[in-house]
């Protein structure tokens, strides 16, 4: 008996705009065209791609929703390649896991593999103006939170001081990559309430880890910002699992950990 086959869900057929879209961004790319440079106008396109002018101009709909170009009206306007900002492509990437009911360790599986190495490569190579950056974003959390208000203020401004890092980063993906792990746990953290209640240990151990991160990296010791990035991620990790599970526990009465 011949093995059972399975069926695959065949992918969605793209409209012809969105082809048309795929074969500008194809053009551009093989033009060597860089952000600011005019794309052809619209009878040009209609010649160069032998498609309807509606289906043109809903093409370029869809390029300038996804951010890849601008348009301009009035004098020396038209359609120009535009740079899709990082602040955009966090915005976007953010919309697709709205849905996936991410939890902290998804992200924290994610950090803790790569933010120890992002933590070793940085170490000696940072200017003093990022040190000093970072410096000052610890001094927003030198004490403890008063209150629920600056509970939550002091979660995102230690965030922040690895969205710096990611930043400084020399591989351009690893740094966008973190800086949206932050994003995205900035948000969890805000949305969900994970800074209720107030942890003190979450903070003082996480303003100690990052002090000592500091350290290395204007001393150029790799291996111990490798190190201290990682026990400071496995820390951060068993914590907001707590905060976590609290959360669940006040909003859902009668809730068990797994």
């Amino acid at each position: 008996m011949p093995p059972a086959t399975t069926r695959s869900t065949p992918e969605p057929k793209l409209s012809r705009p969105v082809q048309v879209a795929e074969a500008i961004k194809d053009w551009v790319v093989d033009q060597g065209l860089r952000a600011g440079d005019r794309l052809p106008g619209e009878s040009e396109l209609i010649e160069r791609f032998g498609m309807a002018k509606g289906t043109i101009r809903e093409a370029m709909r869809v390029l300038e929703a996804q951010g890849l170009i601008k348009t301009r009206t009035g004098p020396g306007g038209g359609s120009f390649v535009h740079e899709v900002s990082g602040q955009r492509a966090k915005a976007l990437l953010g919309n697709y896991f709205y849905f996936k009911n991410l939890k902290i360790g998804d992200i924290y599986q994610l950090r803790l593999a790569l933010e120890p190495e992002l933590a070793a490569s940085l170490a000696g190579t940072l200017p003093d103006e990022v040190l000093d950056r970072l410096d000052d974003c610890i001094a927003h959390y030198a004490h403890p939170a008063r209150n629920l208000d600056e509970e939550r203020q002091q979660h995102v401004d230690s965030l922040r001081f690895h969205a710096i890092l990611a930043e400084a980063a020399d591989n351009p993906l690893l740094g966008f990559v973190i800086d949206f792990m932050v994003s995205l746990l900035s948000d969890l953290t805000v949305h969900r309430k994970l800074y209720s209640p107030p942890n003190a240990e979450l903070w003082s151990r996480g303003r100690d880890y990052q002090l000592r991160l500091l350290m290395a990296l204007r001393e150029g010791d790799a291996d111990a910002a490798r190190a201290i990035m990682r026990a400071h991620m496995e820390t951060a990790w068993a914590l907001m699992r707590g905060q976590e599970v609290e959360m669940l526990r006040q909003f859902m009465p009668g809730w068990q950990a797994e």
